[in-house]
């Protein structure tokens, strides 16, 4: 029998739960993180003129893109398919982090939005979605007469 020298009674008990529980985390995450359902990044913002709507859609094909509006919502759907190996490759993946699948995003539309002023462009995997506003919604300046 070995004997095994300690700087600390603590130390080793607690070491080892740290490493079993981090290797655990890392193990769970792993197995899950294909399977996990993903949310493509959204940004949006607001001009005198109209809304831009852009979104991170990094290797989504232009055609698993499916965007439309409805009842005030501006609905953006697709996929992310996962690449399959061909049978000339050799090996196979030590990881996968990516998240692959189908998604859903949802936006409520301000009344200001006119649907018949929307234009959309992919480039680059950035989808960007230009919302023009109604004319009414436009602000207007007015100038005032001096007496």
């Amino acid at each position: 029998m070995s004997m095994i020298r300690f700087t600390s009674p603590f130390e080793f008990p607690f070491r080892a739960f740290e490493e079993s529980f981090s290797r655990m985390l890392q193990e769970n995450q792993a197995s899950n993180s294909a399977s996990k359902p993903w949310s493509p990044a959204v940004d949006i913002r607001e001009t005198a003129n109209e809304l831009i709507v852009k979104a991170d859609l990094p290797g989504v094909s232009e055609n698993d893109v499916d965007l439309r509006i409805e009842d005030g919502t501006l609905i953006l759907k697709g996929e992310r398919k996962f690449e399959n190996q061909s049978n000339d490759e050799k090996g196979g993946y030590h990881r996968i982090e990516r998240s692959y699948g189908s998604f859903a995003r949802y936006f409520s539309l301000p009344d200001t939005v006119d649907p018949e002023k929307v234009t959309a462009e992919y480039k680059n995997g950035v989808l960007t979605v230009t919302l023009g506003k109604k004319e009414i919604a436009k602000p207007k300046q007015i100038k005032v007469a001096i007496q």
